[in-house]
């Protein structure tokens, strides 16, 4: 039987699947593009459903090419945009709002007011590596609790999951089942820990988002 490795390209503009066989070579590839969303000057948004659709689909054309079955897939890897943000509900599985792109600039204005406060963003810097900037997750997500309607009740009754697209892609792919990221990917969203290796409850409390 043959073995592959999956590679999941998770791009901006489009998904990209790519199979490796067992001496490293590049077997199969397969890539679709999905739709640019700008509602407002400034804004960017992806359907977080078409991300996965497409990303599924170029997985399935990419082991049909070589006709693959599961089976024959050794191990997946993802590589993603990764500030990019989405929250869903975790019983519904849908999204509750289009993924907000890490190049959307709408909390730009509360990153600003949060600049105001120099003790917070010197605590900011110190504790995730990074300086306030509206290209990471957090005002993201901060801005769907607060604008969108029953998203905050969601939050509040713990029913709400947020990711960067590796999340929602391994959460799809699992059935629903598995909730996760990796540090690399964390380390993007201006609320984690990057000395402990956690998400930072004072962030995460500023910004009023639930642990």
């Amino acid at each position: 039987m043959k073995k592959y490795v999956m590679s999941l390209d998770a791009g901006t503009t489009s998904n990209r699947c790519i199979l490796f066989n067992e001496a490293g070579e590049m077997v199969s590839v397969a890539q679709k593009e999905f739709t640019q969303y700008f509602p407002k000057p400034g804004w960017v948004e992806h359907d977080a459903n078409e991300i996965w659709d497409t990303q599924l689909e170029v997985a399935q054309k990419a082991m049909a090419n070589v006709g693959a079955t599961a089976a024959d897939i050794a191990a997946i890897g993802i590589t993603n945009q990764r500030e990019t943000t989405i929250l869903w509900d975790r019983v519904t599985g849908k999204p509750v709002y289009n993924a907000i792109v890490w190049q959307c600039r709408r909390t730009a204005d509360l990153c600003e007011k949060i600049k105001e406060d120099k003790e917070l963003c010197d605590y900011i810097k110190a504790h995730t590596g990074l300086s306030v900037d509206a290209y990471f997750s957090a005002t993201k997500i901060k801005w769907m609790i607060d604008s969108v309607p029953g998203v905050k009740a969601l939050a509040e009754a713990g029913q709400l999951l947020f990711g960067t697209v590796e999340t929602w892609l391994i959460w799809n792919l699992t059935n629903k089942q598995v909730h996760i990221t990796d540090y690399s990917n964390a380390a993007r969203t201006m609320l984690f820990d990057i000395e402990k290796l956690c998400w930072d409850e004072k962030l995460c409390n500023e910004l009023g988002i639930p642990m």
